[in-house]
């Protein structure tokens, strides 16, 4: 009987006719090991195809030439003269394109398609350029036009005076224009590589357009994005890990060669955005590392449960949103009737929650994020967890307006039953192991399983769920016991 070995072997023949299929399949996989910028797969895509569809304007080579998003080509090229009048000469930005063109194959396999057959190395450059140029300009005049309203308003100057300095962008006089344009921006598939902004942040823009505040493109980027940034927690602390100084550059311009880089990448993520939905994914990760993946023992029990159980559900600003903790001392817990006074947090079972703003871009932002995630950092699907973990607190409206009483959800949707089915479809074709919660999730099981706690959390639910229902049973107890007093007295006088 022949061998495994021989059995598989190719003769020479063969092995001519398999091994271009064989070179295919391995640039292919270098390829994408390279990818930053994916088209968002089918699965989740038809889900909900517009939140990851531009609505306004194509940025890079996925939704290149469609003619609904043509109209906008005008005000690329006005930005663009906007932009050359920015600069002293135009070696500069000579220099950049020919950067563009040297480093043309490396943007290409930033993106997992391939454009090579429909988009060639001349129009590939000349599109960089263009939204390139769309984009830094963009950003250097939100940060003009913010810094001059201010000043405005502190000065006391009328609105329409205002806008009369700024009568030639229209799109930032227009706010639905603008906040439509900020959203088509952060899309997976409407992205261009971090470096290649950077470098032209870096090298063509003038020292007279560069705040003092803005150390590197990251905060420029931070600054124009900080309307996603929805706890106001992360500008500061972004600024301090990626901004701390102008060598950014090399971390961001470096591209990843090899699984061993990757899985590197991986580890220090928050402190290499690729693209703009990178730099969005950072607004919501906690500071401190999040701890290892694992699988809880069973589901976690929604947010009315868990309160039947005792937890306490508190808001947290200033947070990041994935900041999530479940805080209790272990025998003060026990007596959750106690939580009911002011101050005494200690028996309380305090499940701590960054308060989550629902409104109509939320579910544009948390899907492109988590396929974003799916094709990127599988093994550290981080919102992924979030978004799960949120679902599994809300099964139906009444879990939302739970969540809305205690203000760890606000939102402008029209009912809280439109944010329950928001959620809930969220997570549909996502396909996580594990999650970065389970430690979490585990410690909430425990405490709901356990039937004193949900003994103290009826006892706490009827009599001392305020203060002044508390007060009304403390008065009732010593009712109570003054009468059981006199009673004894009134027998004992008998007998």
């Amino acid at each position: 009987m022949a061998s495994a070995s021989s059995t598989f072997a190719l003769s020479e023949t063969e092995y001519h006719m398999v091994r271009h299929i064989v070179e295919i399949r391995v640039l292919e996989e270098l390829k994408l090991s390279e990818s930053s910028i994916y088209k968002v797969p089918c699965n989740l895509r038809k889900v909900n195809q517009e939140a990851y569809t531009p609505q306004l304007i194509s940025i890079g080579p996925i939704h290149f030439g469609k003619d609904e998003l043509k109209p906008m080509q005008e005000n690329k090229l006005r930005y663009f003269h906007f932009f050359w009048e920015r600069l002293s000469n135009d070696q500069a930005m000579r220099s950049y394109k020919h950067y563009l063109e040297t480093k043309e194959q490396e943007i290409r396999q930033c993106y997992a398609e391939n454009f090579a057959d429909d988009i060639t190395k001349e129009k590939f450059v000349d599109m960089m350029l263009l939204d390139v140029v769309f984009i830094m300009e963009l950003l250097l005049r939100n940060s003009a036009w913010k810094s001059d309203r201010s000043k405005h308003e502190h000065d006391y100057v009328t609105t329409n005076s205002f806008r009369m300095e700024h009568r030639d962008d229209y799109i930032l006089t227009q706010s639905w224009l603008s906040i439509e344009i900020a959203r088509d921006l952060i899309l997976l598939e409407n992205q261009i590589p971090f470096f290649v902004l950077n470098e032209l942040y870096e090298t063509v823009v003038p020292d007279a357009n560069k705040k003092q505040e803005h150390t590197c493109f990251v905060d420029l980027a931070l600054e124009y994005f900080a309307f996603y940034d929805t706890q106001r927690s992360s500008s500061s602390e972004t600024k301090m890990v990626l901004g701390s100084n102008r060598s950014t550059k090399y971390y961001l311009s470096s591209t990843i060669s090899g699984s061993k880089k990757r899985s590197e990448e991986n580890n220090d993520a928050c402190k290499r955005p690729k693209h703009f939905t990178d730099l969005i994914r950072f607004f919501y990760l906690p500071t401190a590392q999040l701890g290892q993946c694992g699988c809880p023992d069973s589901f976690l029990r929604t947010a009315k449960k868990l309160q039947e159980a005792g937890v306490s559900f508190e808001k947290v600003m200033k947070r990041r949103l994935l900041d999530i903790t479940f805080d209790k001392t272990r025998i003060l817990s026990s007596f959750l009737c106690l939580s009911c006074i002011p101050c005494l947090n200690y028996f309380k079972a305090r499940f701590r929650v960054p308060q989550l703003k629902v409104d109509h871009t939320t579910e544009c932002v948390l899907r492109n994020l988590i396929a974003f995630e799916q094709c990127h950092y599988p093994e550290q699907p981080y919102i992924c967890n979030y978004v799960s973990l949120i679902d599994s607190l809300i099964h139906t409206q009444v879990d939302v307006e739970l969540l809305v009483e205690k203000e760890v959800i606000v939102h402008e949707l029209g009912s809280d039953k439109e944010v329950a089915t928001l959620v809930n479809g969220l997570c549909k074709h996502v396909m996580t192991n594990t999650t970065c919660y389970y430690e979490l999730i585990n410690e909430l099981n425990k405490h709901y399983q356990n039937i004193w706690n949900r003994t103290m959390a009826a006892l706490w639910l009827v009599y001392f769920r305020d203060p002044w229902r508390a007060s009304s049973t403390v008065v009732g107890i010593a009712v109570l016991v003054f009468a059981v007093f006199n009673f004894l007295r009134v027998m004992r006088y008998f007998l």
